[in-house]
């Protein structure tokens, strides 16, 4: 059991989520690792030709008890990666009237086990309605995502340059919802690092795709159930009640913070590999 999963089983003891079984075992087994991580420590993911800007964001514990700790005029990829690296993530503040980056380091952060996953009997069967796809059509979930339609919409110019340049590198990654039809219903996009899968944006068809971005974070937790699963974390910056509805619990900032190299060490997931262009 790594120390994430150790975090997340004290969370799930005190509230109360779980069997009375895993609660003896879990029980066991932080008695006996002492609630320390007893497995070996894997490779750094430096090794994804991006190195790290060590203490961009100077350390947490200066940081300010609230979920936006700073802000910033630049924003570029290996910004982005490094922040990533730090439990940082960035959100423009245009809604609040500043032309600025924003960088975020929830104090309550949301997070998803993979096999936390509760899939209910409606879910399965609205699941059988459509066909999922990775990285097939970036762009256009990007683009659904950034509707400017959708309430509190974030995504800007800035973040559609930097994330497709992530994505062309394979930082990146994409989750697309088909219905029988052909038409693209829903999907998901998010910074696959380590055994971190950091979720950025999710969006359905209100029309023709009912449950279609849950069918995509289905799609996403079995790509990453290989055998690794136990050791990886999907990161969805905030829980909110749909996400809680998923199986998606909250752990607080400092946790999250202590846990992170570990399941950054994680070998990365086997993400389909990708159609090169026609020349």
């Amino acid at each position: 059991m790594t120390r994430f999963r150790v975090a997340i089983a004290r969370h799930r003891l005190s509230s109360g989520v779980v069997s009375n079984w895993t609660r003896n075992c879990v029980t066991k087994r932080l008695i006996s690792a002492g609630g320390q991580h007893a497995g070996p420590v894997r490779d750094s993911w430096q090794n994804r030709h991006m190195a790290r800007r060590p203490g961009i964001f100077g350390p947490a514990s200066s940081w300010p008890a609230q979920d936006l700790i700073a802000f910033s005029a630049e924003f570029d990829e290996a910004l982005v990666v490094a922040a990533y690296t730090e439990g940082v993530f960035p959100m423009p503040l245009h809604s609040s009237g500043f032309a600025q980056m924003g960088w975020w380091s929830p104090m309550q952060r949301g997070v998803l086990l993979l096999d936390g996953v509760r899939v209910t009997r409606s879910l399965r069967k609205s699941a059988r309605h459509y066909t999922t796809t990775v990285d097939t059509a970036f762009t256009d979930v990007l683009d659904r995502c950034a509707d400017p339609s959708r309430p509190y919409g974030w995504i800007d110019a800035d973040v559609r340059r930097v994330y497709t340049s992530l994505h062309a590198t394979g930082y990146v990654h994409s989750v697309e919802t088909w219905d029988a039809e052909g038409r693209l219903v829903g999907g998901l996009y998010g910074v696959s690092l380590g055994g971190l899968f950091a979720g950025e944006s999710m969006f359905h068809d209100p029309d023709h795709g009912r449950d279609a971005s849950k069918v995509a974070l289905l799609a996403l937790v079995e790509l990453l159930a290989d055998e690794h699963a136990e050791e990886r974390v999907i990161d969805v910056q905030w829980r909110t009640d749909h996400l809680a509805s998923l199986g998606v619990i909250e752990v607080e900032r400092y946790e999250y913070l202590s846990l992170l190299a570990e399941t950054l060490a994680v070998p990365a997931p086997a993400w389909p590999q990708r159609e090169e262009p026609d020349a």
